[in-house]
């Protein structure tokens, strides 16, 4: 495939079970490597030498949480990434308070994360890669087994962060609220590009790549 996203776009990755989504994903922080062709960040390949580099570049928040959430307060689990990459004292205490701020979780900075509610750890889990200070936020899966006011509280959150977002999503009315740009994944290669209300609107490219928008659901001008 051949990709390319802007600084500050906010992008929406689509596409059934089995597409490649999360792999596409897991090569834009060194996760995974590319057995051919090249991943770019920022202007620096993806390759071992840069790794620390892109890691603080590319923030990825996981689908579980829990797989970001293993320290015993969420202090330490927000504390945790900058302070591997040499983050301490007076700073690493801001970037920590800012984080959780910025996610509406300061109060529960002294918690053991396992505590929190699902909806709660999934903004903690947003703090830990906020802490970082990254320039890209992938995530995977941000509304999955939210209740509805949890879903809005972190639109919100996404909504004011001043990053490049690119968002891997089942939940389309998501996608169309939070991601100018839309990329269907098939097959591991890209099947349309394009504004996701123009995509959204599409009931055959949907049902050719096994998407479906919620019943009773419509965008105005959508064609079958």
């Amino acid at each position: 495939m051949d990709l390319r996203i802007e600084r500050g776009e906010r992008v929406a990755l689509l596409g059934p079970n089995g597409a490649g989504k999360t792999t596409l994903v897991m090569h834009l922080n060194g996760i995974l490597t590319a057995g051919h062709g090249t991943v770019t960040v920022a202007g620096l390949p993806v390759r071992g030498d840069t790794l620390k580099e892109i890691r603080r570049r590319v923030g990825l928040v996981f689908q579980d949480p829990d797989d970001q959430l293993f320290m015993p307060t969420v202090r330490e689990d927000v504390a945790f990434g900058p302070a591997n990459l040499g983050v301490r004292g007076a700073e690493l205490e801001r970037r920590v308070h800012d984080a959780l701020e910025r996610v509406g979780m300061l109060d529960a900075l002294d918690r053991p994360p396992h505590h929190l509610s699902f909806g709660q750890r999934r903004r903690v889990a947003v703090a830990t890669v906020l802490a970082m200070e990254p320039e890209i936020l992938v995530l995977d899966e941000p509304s999955s087994n939210l209740d509805p006011a949890s879903r809005r509280e972190l639109a919100e959150i996404l909504r004011s962060l001043d990053v490049t977002v690119l968002m891997v999503t089942h939940d389309l009315p998501y996608a169309l609220e939070l991601c100018e740009r839309a990329l269907i994944l098939s097959d591991g290669v890209i099947a349309a590009d394009g504004p996701t209300r123009e995509i959204l609107a599409d009931e055959a490219l949907l049902s050719e790549h096994r998407l479906e928008l919620p019943y009773g659901f419509a965008i105005p001008g959508a064609r079958s």
